[in-house]
């Protein structure tokens, strides 16, 4: 078989700002007060890359880490020791349990049967994860008489908070539920703040955070607005360009109708991309400040965009995709989490050094909107 030579650059690409993680990261480690801030780096680092954002929290100071899937840990250990790596699902086979002991990462432990197989497996340094409300993972504080949990290593006590960016008052019984469990299980540390966990104050600190959205750009709660920057500048190529004339229709279901003579651009992407239909009549791509409004339907590959405010523009340019993540939320209906999770495989991914080119041109539209 012949070899293919390399494929062209890609029509979408992503500018991971590393400055800005690392920022974030220092911002929310400081916000932690005597607590350290960890970092959750499941998902590809949220979608991000693994290979451009761990080397960047190593550097600015992260020294605790974690991904919810076996499948994950082997792109962070290429960057960090497996003592500072957990995985959040836990060992739930006997053979998840003995890739855990053979590298050297520390499982967190969410159930009795986790147990179980940890202790039958050899054990070792664990986590455990006490469920206080939100009923996902995490052992019931009904079990923690079970002998089973004296057999634990506990580095760290964990739990998870449900609505802290909501400052409700479960959050207040979840803690009280974390120390009352603490009372009664041997270990060595605490977790229970997440992103938006960190801002509820210096009680829900613990000895260590555990900031994801945050450090990629998200703004979980008001209370963080102005410390965090923006991590994730997505823009896509122009791939055609063409005039419409008055009663021409764009896109499936002829959605749109143009009023009159229009240029319009065709862009490469879509929601196969992870830019969804949600976006609808709401969204726009931008270029140098100016606003290109969306033209009927986001097809899998494929936006159409109004020229009216670029008529300069042509096949091969450029356009930013407005990710200020609390503005794209809103206007795109998704979740801070959903918009960075989603970005597609198509974008190449690469550390921008220079962001603040990306941020000139975004900034502003944010405000105005």
């Amino acid at each position: 078989m012949s070899t293919l030579p390399e494929p062209p650059p890609p029509t979408l690409r992503l500018a991971i700002d590393t400055a800005a993680l690392a920022d974030n990261w220092r911002a929310l480690n400081a916000l932690s007060g005597s607590a350290r801030a960890g970092a959750a780096v499941k998902a590809n680092c949220y979608g991000l890359g693994v290979e451009h954002c761990v080397p960047a929290l190593v550097k600015a100071g992260a020294r605790d880490f974690f991904v919810a899937h076996w499948g994950e840990v082997a792109p962070v250990l290429a960057h960090v020791p497996p003592e500072q790596l957990g995985v959040l699902h836990g060992p739930n086979t006997s053979e998840e349990a003995a890739y855990a002991r053979g590298t050297g990462v520390r499982p967190v432990i969410n159930s009795l049967h986790q147990a179980r197989l940890w202790s039958e497996a050899g054990g070792g340094p664990c986590n455990l994860m006490i469920d206080t409300g939100i009923n996902r993972l995490g052992v019931s504080l009904a079990e923690l008489g079970d002998p089973v949990l004296g057999t634990l290593d506990v580095q760290v006590l964990m739990s998870h908070l449900s609505s802290a960016e909501e400052d409700a008052a479960i959050s207040a019984q979840q803690l009280a539920r974390f120390r009352t469990a603490c009372a009664k299980v041997p270990h060595r540390e605490t977790s229970i703040a997440n992103s938006a966990g960190i801002a509820l104050g210096e009680d829900y600190r613990c000895d260590l955070t555990r900031p994801g959205l945050a450090l990629y750009g998200g703004v979980p709660t008001p209370s963080l607005a102005g410390q965090i920057r923006q991590v994730a500048f997505p823009q896509a190529a122009i791939i055609q360009t063409r005039n419409l004339s008055a009663g021409d229709t764009v896109g499936y279901n002829r959605e749109f109708t143009a009023p009159g003579a229009m240029r319009v651009a065709t862009v490469s992407l879509g929601y196969a991309d992870g830019f969804l239909r949600s976006w609808g009549k709401q969204g726009y791509l931008a270029h140098d400040g100016r606003m290109l409004p969306l033209l009927g339907k986001v097809s899998m590959d494929m936006v159409v965009v109004d020229l009216a405010a670029a008529p300069d523009l042509r096949e091969g340019d450029w356009l930013d995709v407005p990710y200020h993540l609390p503005d794209a939320a809103q206007r795109s209906g998704l979740s801070q989490y959903e918009l960075l999770t989603a970005l597609g495989d198509r974008f190449g991914r690469s550390v921008k050094a220079d962001c603040a080119d990306h941020a000139a041109s975004a900034k502003p539209l944010a405000a105005q909107h």
